[in-house]
């Protein structure tokens, strides 16, 4: 359960907001007024019940006829999460994963500066990535103090993720967003969050698998993948 304002909002809840902030906000640009609890959980993919019970924990439950007016919405869902000022993030691991993160200029954009990376390899430390010097492990405590860092990102291999993490830690950082195909180790205290990109692709295959299992479509690989059944 995530605490905010001495309010506890489920899990998933939070999970949900950041859709509903990317669904406002793209509204905005389109500049909607009001948006209703259906269209909101349409453009969501979950029901509008869903989406009523989720917004009533900000304290806020529409008008009748008129739905939720978006400017305020997105106001009161950046406000629950926390975007009403920078998140400065450090990265550990310049490698090309890590090198792409800095240099990815959105993360700043939507309140997450890159205020530094570190690595282990020598030939990185010194080369610029998106403005940003590559600094030696070393350095991290000093990053995470100057800048008031409280998030952190393992961008390393999965042989030195643990590590890494537990450098993000004795800096002093409270949240890390883990990149490592690798379960962490960490007090429990620190909130983490693993980006596993191959879980998310098997998701996607669950998918297509059904839409053909539909539709009746072949999905029978020219050259089976290895170690699966010819």
């Amino acid at each position: 359960m995530a605490t905010t304002r001495g309010r506890r909002i489920p899990d998933a809840t939070v999970a949900r907001l950041p859709v509903y902030l990317r669904i406002l906000l793209e509204l905005a640009d389109h500049d909607a007024q009001n948006v209703s609890s259906e269209e909101l959980a349409d453009l969501a993919g979950v029901n509008a019940a869903k989406v009523r019970k989720d917004l009533s924990h900000l304290g806020t439950y529409g008008t009748r006829g008129v739905g939720y007016e978006v400017p305020y919405l997105i106001y009161q869902v950046r406000r629950e999460l926390g975007l009403t000022h920078d998140w400065p993030v450090v990265i550990v691991g310049a490698g090309n994963l890590g090198q792409a993160l800095a240099g990815y200029g959105g993360f700043g954009a939507r309140g997450f500066p890159v205020a530094g990376i570190v690595d282990i390899d020598e030939s990185k430390v010194g080369t610029t990535i998106g403005g940003i010097t590559v600094g030696r492990l070393t350095e991290l405590g000093a990053m995470v103090r100057r800048h008031h860092v409280a998030i952190g990102v393992v961008a390393t291999p999965a042989a030195a993720a643990q590590e890494a993490a537990n450098l993000l830690v004795a800096a002093g950082v409270t949240s890390i967003l883990n990149f490592a195909p690798v379960v962490l180790s960490v007090p429990p205290a620190i909130q983490v969050r693993k980006v596993d990109l191959a879980v998310e692709l098997q998701i996607l295959s669950y998918h297509e698998q059904r839409r053909a299992n539909l539709t009746g479509a072949d999905t029978t690989p020219a050259r089976p993948r290895h170690g699966a059944s010819a």
